[in-house]
C-alpha cells in the first residue's frame, strides 16, 4: 500500500485537478470585473500547431496546451489545504 498516512494519493490528484478545474473557471468568470480581472492573468504554454502523424489509414494528432492563471494557482492552494484538513 502506498499510501503515506493512511491518506490516499488519488484523492491528492482529484483535489488538484478539481482545484485547477474550478480555479480556471474562476479566472475566466472574473475576466470581465474590474476589481478581480487579476485572476485571469496568466500564459499558455504548449503547441501552437498540434503534430499530425499520418500512416495512411490511420491519422493521428497530438496536442497540448496548459493555461496557468493567477485563479488556478489558489485553486491548488486550496485543494492541498483541504487535504491536509482531510
Amino acid at each position: 500500500m502506498s499510501a503515506v498516512s493512511g491518506k490516499n494519493n488519488w484523492a491528492l490528484f482529484l483535489l488538484l485537478l478539481a482545484g485547477i478545474v474550478l480555479g480556471g473557471f474562476i479566472g475566466e468568470l472574473t475576466s470581465g470585473i474590474s476589481g478581480l480581472s487579476w485572476l485571469s492573468y496568466g500564459k499558455s504554454f504548449g503547441f501552437q500547431n498540434p503534430i499530425v502523424l499520418d500512416l495512411g489509414i490511420l491519422v493521428l494528432t497530438f496536442g497540448l496546451s496548459i493555461k496557468i492563471t493567477i485563479a488556478s494557482i489558489v485553486g491548488v492552494l486550496v485543494a492541498i489545504f483541504i487535504y491536509r484538513l482531510l
